[in-house]
């Protein structure tokens, strides 16, 4: 049976040449990066030359990368670290009704600590208005916090007049880059962010390591305590394999992001007008031009989105019904419901995304199943024999 792999949104394979470049960094070059030795100075100059890889990718310098765990990480630290940095200028954030649980859930913390949280909503596709932002901005907000692209239906926000706005008020502006990075351009001076979150498993690298972009004069507490690495502003011995992979990775997009994103572009509006084609009742989420190139989200009436999900899975296909963060849920996405789909419909969707090992015989593949297995769930469901 084929296995196929539809949900690159959720985590991508780290390519071969990535693991190739990590692997001497377990055994061969182990030394610790703060160590003065030539064991650490050799890890040191691993760390730098990422550091550099990924600063020229997002036309940053090299001393606005701190190094993390990843994108929960450093989006808690860009909210929490501002935030605390700021407290006696102000206590005001601004963030949008579809943020990743990273965001919202440490915006909900800090609502705890008395700071005030205004969550701004979105339109049908999922988009930002930024004169709500503007109408939104107090004399005591410190930070807004947009995400780039959401990672459930792939809607492309305006970055960069965000940012405009955010400069012109003297905000702090920062963005939840994790879905777009190595997949469309992100240079942080044209989208005129102070901060940017990024992971390298979205753009296949490996897991458990990620970089936070904080503009040069940025005021920001330090998230975690310890030893002075990052320049005293990220504590805990570096993860210099997975910073190598995370550098090596960047590598590889900036050689194939723009031919990966015609031809993932190319599937994506086959796949939107064929499913819209075999399928009744099948409604898009998120914006239909203004998307990722690798993402569709379809609400499908009448059945449940983990049904279809187990039933493609016993093809060989893997799909998701939104965030792997909160796939155990059995709550409705905040994200559809925030664009104004009822729970009916936000609990039949589909997410579908693909990635740098697909190929035009797995569309073909998916385009001939999925319609079977809707019509075997409809049939089974007590809502659509009421229609």
């Amino acid at each position: 049976m084929k296995r196929l792999y539809f949900d690159y949104a959720a985590t991508t394979p780290t390519d071969p040449e990535v693991l190739k470049a990590m692997q001497p960094y377990f055994f061969e070059k182990f030394g610790n990066p703060s160590s003065i030795h030539s064991f650490g100075q050799e890890a040191k100059k691993a760390v730098e030359d990422s550091r550099e890889i990924l600063a020229e990718f997002m036309g940053a310098k090299p001393d606005e990368i701190v190094f993390t765990s990843g994108g929960t990480e450093s989006n808690n630290f860009a909210l929490k670290g501002v935030a605390y940095a700021l407290e006696s200028k102000g206590n005001h954030i601004i963030i949008s009704a579809i943020e990743h649980h990273a965001i919202t859930e440490a915006a909900k913390f800090l609502e705890r600590q008395g700071f005030k949280i205004t969550l701004v909503g979105v339109d049908r596709y999922g988009l930002v208005n930024p004169e709500d932002i503007k109408k939104a901005i107090t004399d005591k907000t410190i930070l807004i916090s947009i995400m780039h692209a959401n990672n459930e239906i792939g809607t492309i926000q305006p970055i960069a007049e965000i940012g405009k706005i955010a400069r012109e008020k003297g905000i702090y502006f920062h963005t939840d880059a994790v879905q777009t990075v190595g997949h469309i351009p992100v240079n942080v001076n044209e989208l005129n962010v102070d901060l940017l979150s990024l992971s390298a498993h979205k753009f296949y690298g490996p897991k458990g390591v990620g970089a936070l972009y904080i503009r040069k004069g940025t005021r920001i507490n330090r998230f975690l305590h310890g030893g002075d690495q990052e320049k005293g502003r990220r504590a805990s011995t570096h993860n210099t394999a997975g910073i190598v992979g995370l550098g090596r990775a960047i590598e590889l997009c900036k050689e194939k992001m723009n031919e990966e994103a015609l031809i993932q572009r190319g599937w994506r509006d086959r796949l939107i007008k064929e499913i819209s084609a075999r399928i009744p009742d099948v409604f898009l989420n998120g914006h239909p031009s203004l998307r990722l190139p690798n993402n569709i989200n379809f609400s499908i009436k009448y059945i449940e989105g983990e049904s279809m999900i187990l039933h493609l899975d016993m093809l060989g296909i893997a799909v998701s019904t939104g965030s792997a963060c909160t796939s155990a849920s059995l709550e409705p996405s905040h994200v559809l419901l925030a664009i104004g789909l009822s729970h009916e419909l936000a609990h039949g969707s589909l997410r579908i995304t693909f990635g740098r090992y697909n190929t035009e015989s797995d569309i073909d593949y998916l385009l001939e199943n999925l319609p079977k297995v809707v019509e075997t769930l409809r049939k089974m469901s007590p809502l659509y024999e009421k229609k």
